[in-house]
């Protein structure tokens, strides 16, 4: 697969199994994160890897207590026990500012590292997809992540296997639409 193929076929998918990369596949991902511009070599992000039994079962520990604690109800405890099982490997992103440098930046920054992760997945055979939503504010989270006041959760990049094909399709091919030559 080449560069622009790839960049035109990401898909997102919620559909994953074992396995997950092995630790080697892992460290390639991650390199790819370390990447991105991140303007001065601030590195203004961090990332938690969750793979093991324990870490899996700590996970969805942390996002059952954030349904509970946040009052969602019981549809939101649903959610939070598939979102605890959607992926063998789950890898959270922080944004992790350094101060005297404008923190927007570093957030996208941040952004930049989290698609590297889902591009250097994608490549090497893995599906994956990135969960946002009420997860990334979430104060338990937050602790459980030991994130600083500064600190953001950008995503959850969860990857694994697919277990049936995710969408084929391109999402936008009327780049029209949302594009003004000048």
């Amino acid at each position: 697969m080449d560069t622009l193929e790839l960049l035109t076929t990401r898909r997102s998918n919620k559909s994953l199994r074992a396995p997950a990369p092995d630790e080697l596949q892992l460290d390639s991902i991650l390199q790819a994160a370390s990447q991105v511009p991140d303007h001065g070599n601030l590195t203004p992000w961090r990332f938690i890897v969750i793979q093991s039994e324990a870490g899996k079962q700590r996970f969805q520990a942390a996002l059952r207590e954030t349904a509970i604690t946040l009052n969602m109800g019981e549809k939101t405890l649903e959610k939070a026990e598939r979102v605890g099982k959607f992926a063998p490997l789950v890898i959270a992103v922080i944004a992790s500012p350094k101060e005297g440098k404008p923190e927007w930046e570093q957030q996208m920054s941040a952004a930049c590292a989290a698609y590297a992760i889902q591009l250097a997945s994608q490549v090497q055979g893995f599906d994956n997809v990135w969960i946002t939503g009420l997860w990334v504010n979430s104060p338990v989270l937050q602790r459980e992540f030991e994130c600083s006041e500064q600190e953001k959760i950008i995503g959850l990049i969860m990857i694994g296997t697919a277990d049936k094909p995710g969408p084929a399709e391109p999402k936008n091919t009327d780049v029209e639409a949302f594009t003004t030559h000048w």
